[in-house]
């Protein structure tokens, strides 16, 4: 619809002496489909043109009745209400989406600006839970909508392989462990010893004590320490990485917190020469309280370096080294107030980029209502949450189709799918509830369910080519259905819903806008014929159809999803 828009913003902005832009931004949708397909509410001009809205709004329809690029125009008070020709608009939106459904999402706005995402980074040594699915899911689908926006993005993991954690994890495993145990199972095996010790760290908190020292020992570069803390790292990515692949992920660099240790000096020497580190109760910080935030700590009175610092040098190295412009972090939203520190220190000292950093938060993952948690042991796999999935998606498969080619590939792809959809489909900043009666739902508004309706379009055109019908290259409509003008609009603001979850950076209006054009599909299915239409007709739905197919299929890959053209 963006073309159309465009067209009355064009027309309206001369008559109310504003800008295009400023025309665009206040058209809408009206909400019942007779009152028309786009509308323009003229209250905001009454101040600055001095006139009664309505007789503004007449004026404005007089203009769009007069350029004939408009079925009917009628006001209704202050709005004007615009009707398009029905045929020609189906044409022309059905068309641009079997030319190039790239360019029918994506006007490229990036200008192949570089960007670097942190996202995933799960801690070494842990299970990869539910709980890192967040980071993960959004953090990748943020990079494919940014590379289809023009933009050349930089995935890196973060993990976290340094801390007083991994001198738990040695006392813990020289304590309680086993080697060949470890090796059979080695995160989860760590991340049981990782438990018994901080229960048996409330009994004998001397435990901690001999932690702080092995960590010591490991900053120093004892043998012995750094010899295990390789190990859980190599042992941990083994794992990391068995399950990103099995989500469809993938990053340009693995890059954890131990890369920076090298590199903070140079920081705290800057912030130094710059005036910026002031001593407060033993430690060295960077005052903000003129920006109404706690200090940033950035070496703590035992000489210690803490996530600030990193975070820091993580932020110049992918600027000065990677050559980002632009740094978006995928953070809990938990963080938001480290992450306001470090960029405003980052501007402190003078570096006019720190306007392109962004934190994008997302809120807590909970399982059946509880908050999970490391610590304590409360997590859930995610491998043992994708197994059951994926086992749920065999199991209808065998069910209903028994026969389907390539059972094992759809399976997988409908299981995981089920896990990533239901997490992307809801708002970032809320607090998903995870149920395995919901997740594993295929029913509704799932992942599931697109990936059926793109198989259902695929299977038309399979039908049709059986048939010896081909989709046509000049798309003409006769006359459009109420049915057929449904899926058309919907399909129509593919480019709006696309630079919206760009611009917001939230994945769920992407997943909200494919769910509403397989509504709009099912529907449109189910109430008009496909194949046994009338010549004519038939071709015309045959287009709409392959758009709908190749509009899913680009939707679905923007959430990280793949599309089974069988089910």
């Amino acid at each position: 619809m963006r073309p159309f828009k465009q067209t009355l913003a064009a027309v309206a902005a001369p008559v109310l002496g504003v800008s295009e832009a400023d025309v665009l931004a206040l058209i809408e949708y009206p909400p019942q489909p007779e009152l028309g397909d786009l509308a323009l509410p003229c209250f905001r001009f009454a101040r600055t043109l001095r006139r009664n809205p309505n007789e503004i709004a007449k004026e404005v329809a007089d203009a769009l009745s007069k350029s004939g690029q408009f079925q009917a125009v009628e006001t209704a008070g202050a709005y004007v209400n615009v009707k398009l020709d029905r045929a020609r608009a189906a044409a022309d939106i059905v068309g641009a989406a079997a030319r190039d459904v790239d360019r029918f999402f994506s006007r490229a706005r990036g200008g192949g600006e570089k960007v670097a995402i942190d996202y995933s980074s799960p801690n070494i040594a842990k299970p990869f839970g539910v709980g890192h699915l967040r980071s993960t899911v959004i953090g990748q689908s943020i990079k494919r909508l940014l590379d289809l926006d023009g933009y050349t993005t930089i995935g890196v993991n973060h993990l976290g392989d340094w801390g007083t954690q991994f001198g738990k994890n040695i006392v813990a495993y020289l304590r309680w462990g086993d080697e060949e145990t470890v090796r059979r199972d080695p995160v989860k095996e760590l991340f049981r010893l990782y438990v018994r010790f901080h229960e048996e760290a409330k009994e004998h908190p001397e435990l901690e004590d001999e932690a702080r020292a092995w960590f010591k020992r490991l900053e120093d570069g004892d043998p012995e320490a750094v010899r295990l803390w390789r190990w859980f790292i190599d042992e941990s990515l083994k794992a990391f990485r068995s399950m990103y692949d099995l989500l469809g992920v993938s990053f340009d660099h693995y890059l954890g917190e131990s890369f920076y240790n090298d590199k903070m000096q140079a920081v705290i020497d800057e912030l130094q020469k710059r005036g910026l580190l002031v001593e407060s109760e033993g430690a060295e910080v960077v005052d903000l309280s003129q920006w109404d935030m706690p200090p940033c700590i950035i070496r703590k009175s035992d000489g210690a370096t803490i996530y600030a610092t990193r975070d820091l040098a993580a932020a110049l190295y992918r600027h000065d080294v990677l050559g980002a412009e632009h740094l978006i972090y995928v953070v809990g939203a938990e963080q938001t107030l480290h992450f306001q520190q470090v960029f405003k220190v980052l501007e402190l000292m003078g570096r006019p980029w720190a306007k392109n950093c962004r934190h994008v938060a997302f809120g807590m993952m909970k399982f059946n209502g509880e908050r999970l948690s490391t610590r304590r042991g409360k997590i859930v796999y995610l491998e043992d949450v994708l197994t059951q999935a994926i086992a749920e998606a065999r199991r209808i498969i065998e069910e209903k189709n028994p026969d389907l080619e390539d059972k094992e590939d759809v399976a997988r792809a409908v299981g995981v799918g089920a896990v990533i959809f239901n997490d992307l489909k809801t708002y970032r900043m809320h607090d998903p509830d995870f149920r395995f009666e919901d997740v594993l739902n295929f029913d509704g508004e799932t992942g599931p369910y697109v990936q059926y309706t793109h198989a259902r379009a695929c299977s038309v055109l399979r039908k049709a080519q059986a048939q010896g019908l081909a989709v046509p290259e000049m798309i003409r409509f006769a006359a459009v259905t109420d049915a057929e003008w449904r899926l058309v609009r919907q399909l129509s603001i593919a480019g709006e819903s696309f630079e919206r979850a760009v611009d917001e950076m939230d994945p769920s209006l992407m997943a909200r806008f494919v769910l509403d054009v397989c509504h709009a599909f099912n529907r449109f299915y189910h109430d008009e014929p496909i194949l046994a239409a009338p010549e004519g007709v038939r071709e015309a739905r045959l287009a709409l159809t392959d758009a709908v197919r190749a509009v899913i299929a680009k939707s679905l890959y923007l959430l990280g999803l793949e599309a089974p053209t069988a089910m």
